[in-house]
């Protein structure tokens, strides 16, 4: 993409109703543009990253055997009754009528709409397990929206769900699917630590929250610092071998983790003084183990092995794909901007035209940018060098692809590391083949 043909609305100035970093930074490098209170429009390169972020999540999950399915984001208040949910659920539920006066809403969680659809094709225990998700977007009418798109009141995310015949086999979808969330925040290129957490209007009895650490979150949180050290990308974990999984997820869970809210005084004070962390964490994803509660409540059940009928175990799955947008800036940010890992940054790197009109920097841009037009960002504007660098930190591009006129004669570019700020001068060819190889 030319930035001179492009809709990339930067802001010099920090608007004056963005409390937090990542709130700031959204706005200045030009991803989002609130449109009222809590609900944001997404940007191209804005989108580029939910986009990105999203296939990752895709394919982690089909890893697994999850299936995706799209479910609208209006349902019915009748489900939502059958459950006992509609009225227990509180403000936050956008309740709505269409012109024909029949109670609607506009989605906060799809428990209810899964278990239904569910219910209406699964007859035989044959048929399980069944493990489902969806990523699209919701509405939570929040009492006070604030931090961007951390606490937005409409908002992207993948929800899963899965159904099974008993709760062995339920708390293996469960331990997979932990798995599942542990590789998928380490290749959005971010530390998610797996904590024990409150359930909350959901429901059930298993509960982990997964927490970005940033000093901006709004959760307190104490964990042992061996969860820091794992690479789970490395962890050659059979999905489909319950033993190990088990064996995996005991591993995991074992050493010390919890949020303010189930935070073990006690337990804590067991966990070695030399590994005990605390800090404030973000939310990015939870996950639920809630035995029958939504299948027994709305009448599903399907034929057991015996030919008697029962209700399946179910569990729920969720990871706020728009606020993971957020945290990852409010981890991976400096004064001059963000810093975007190369799993999820919109543009693997910029290049940066220093005198355009030049020949030889004209020539050795378009040579750059033809290369790979989808995956660079070229800088082809009339400006500044320094209005130039001050835009590439700014948006976060992971490589700068410096071009002047002594290098582009000589046929080198100077190509930035923008992690690390390290600098080099390196021929066109390594430049290419560098940035395409991250």
């Amino acid at each position: 993409m030319r930035l001179s043909q492009s809709f990339i609305p930067t802001l010099k100035e920090t608007p004056k109703e963005a409390q937090i970093t990542s709130h700031r930074l959204m706005l200045r490098a030009g991803l989002v543009r609130q449109t009222t209170s809590g609900i944001y429009a997404w940007l191209p390169t804005g989108l580029r990253v939910l986009r990105r972020i999203s296939d990752i999540i895709r394919e982690e999950q089909d890893r697994i055997n999850a299936q995706e399915v799209l479910m609208p984001t209006i349902q019915s208040a009748d489900l939502w009754r059958r459950s006992g949910r509609y009225d227990a659920y509180g403000p936050e539920m956008l309740r709505i009528q269409d012109r024909h006066q029949r109670e609607l809403l506009y989605g906060p969680t799809n428990e209810e709409m899964i278990t239904d659809l569910f219910g209406q094709s699964v007859k035989s225990y044959k048929d399980l397990p069944q493990v489902l998700y969806q990523i699209q977007w919701k509405f939570r009418d929040e009492v006070r929206p604030r931090f961007g798109v951390m606490r937005g009141r409409e908002f992207l995310m993948k929800d899963a769900y899965s159904f099974d015949v008993d709760y062995a086999s339920a708390l293996t979808n469960y331990r997979r699917m932990l798995l599942s969330y542990l590789r998928i925040f380490q290749r959005l290129g971010v530390r998610a630590v797996p904590m024990r957490a409150d359930t909350g209007p959901i429901g059930g009895d298993l509960s982990y929250e997964f927490l970005v650490l940033a000093p901006t979150g709004e959760s307190s949180v104490f964990y042992d610092s061996t969860l820091e050290e794992q690479d789970w990308l490395a962890e050659a974990v059979d999905f489909n071998d319950p033993q190990a999984l088990e064996e995996f997820f005991n591993r995991v869970t074992v050493p010390y983790a919890a949020t303010d809210e189930v935070h073990d005084v006690e337990a804590w004070k067991a966990v070695p003084s030399d590994r005990k962390r605390e800090g404030r964490g973000i939310e990015v994803g939870h996950i639920f183990y809630f035995s029958n509660k939504y299948t027994e409540s709305m009448g599903i059940t399907v034929s057991g092995h015996d030919g008697v009928p029962f209700h399946p175990e179910m569990g729920s799955y969720g990871i706020g794909v728009s606020r993971l947008v957020g945290a990852i800036i409010e981890a991976k940010h400096d004064e001059n901007g963000i810093i975007w890992p190369d799993s999820v940054a919109p543009f693997r790197a910029v290049i940066l035209n220093l005198k355009m009109g030049d020949a030889d920097c004209d020539r050795v841009c378009e040579c750059l940018y033809t290369s790979a037009s989808q995956q660079f960002l070229y800088d082809d504007r009339s400006e500044r060098a320094g209005v130039k660098f001050a835009d590439a930190d700014l948006m976060g591009h992971p490589w700068q692809i410096v071009v002047g006129p002594r290098g582009a004669n000589a046929g080198v570019v100077e190509l930035k590391r923008r992690a690390t700020g390290e600098r080099r001068e390196v021929s066109v060819d390594e430049a290419l083949t560098l940035v395409m190889a991250s």
